[in-house]
This record gives C-alpha cells, structure tokens and sequence, in this order.
C-alpha cells in the first residue's frame, strides 16, 4: 500500500472523495468557513460551493499558509483534512463546547468517508503529517471538535484523538473541543 498525503487546494479540491450518498461532501461544505451557509443548501448548489471551497482554500493559503491535506492510499484519494486558526474558520464560534483558542489551530475536518478505509492508520498518518508541519510553522498548539461515540462525522471521534495525545478541553455531551499542545 502506498500512501502518499499532499496540500489539498482549489487546484485539486476536485479530486477529494465523496461521502457516499451524501451531498454535503467535505469538498461542497462552508459549515466552517461561512455560518450562514447550511448542509441543507449543497445538493442544489454543489457547483456553486465548489467554487466557493476553491476560493476559500486558495485565500486562506496565501494568507496563512496550507490549510488542508488530502491522503491517497494507491494513487485513489481516501482522506481528507482541513485546519486553520479560528478567525479563518468562524463557524467554530458558535459551536457547542467552543469557541476555541485564539492561540491554537483548529482542525475543522479530518475523515475517511470510506468505512473499507478506517482502522488501518490513515487517519493517524494525516493527523501526524498536519502536526509535523504546523510544528514546524511554530504552532502553539491544535484543536478540534470531535465526536463522541460516533466515526460517522467529518469531524473524527472522540476516542481517535484522545489516543493520539489530545486532552478534553470544552466538554460538550455530543462535540467536545479537544487540545494537543504542541510548544514546549
């Protein structure tokens, strides 16, 4: 198997896999990047979010740097993730367990929409190339909004960052903000 992970931007944003049978693929999605925007709206509008996600991907990357990350297992695009601080991201404001620090990163999105996929380290293999370059960045430390209980959210379970060193910030029933310090 060989895997290889890149920077996902507008130019390749096409190529990040669909969560099957779900229009609201992590590629048409804005629930980060805009709150007004709803998963109601991407069946009718996915061209539209398309080009609004390139937008989003390719200013943020020049303002801050890369942004998101896409994992391919044999040449097929499996994963995908997305992070940035919060004020790129202002849909974190108001999600439960938040908002989240101003000083951290903030990982809106790491997934495998392919259940065939999941268990085999991929995910771990997207999170460490994204740690290693925010590192490197000199990032103080990253966040996220997991899931409890459940795989079947863009946003990964509980259980999954919390083995690889995160700790319980926010608790939230459903969406806690989990921290990993990465400074010192």
């Amino acid at each position: 198997m060989t895997i290889q992970v890149v920077d996902l931007t507008g130019g390749n944003v096409d190529e990040a896999p669909e969560w099957a049978g779900r229009p609201s693929s992590c590629k048409y999605c804005l629930y980060w990047e805009d709150p007004q925007e709803t998963r109601a709206s991407a069946p009718s509008g996915t061209g539209k979010s398309l080009q609004r996600k390139r937008a989003w991907l390719d200013s943020t990357r020049l303002d801050w740097g890369p942004c998101a990350k896409l994992l391919y297992v044999d040449r097929q695009p499996i994963a995908y993730a997305q992070y940035a601080p919060p004020e790129y991201l202002p849909g974190a404001a108001v999600y439960p367990g938040g908002p989240p620090s101003e000083d951290a990163v903030l990982v809106s999105c790491l997934f495998i929409p392919d259940r065939e996929f999941r268990g085999l380290g991929l995910g771990y293999e997207l999170l460490r190339t994204i740690l290693g370059e925010l590192r490197g960045r000199g990032v103080n430390a990253v966040e996220t909004f997991s899931r409890r209980g459940s795989a079947e959210n863009p946003s990964g379970p509980l259980e999954f960052y919390v083995r690889h060193g995160f700790r319980i910030l926010k608790d939230d029933r459903e969406f806690p903000l989990v921290r990993l310090e990465l400074a010192g």
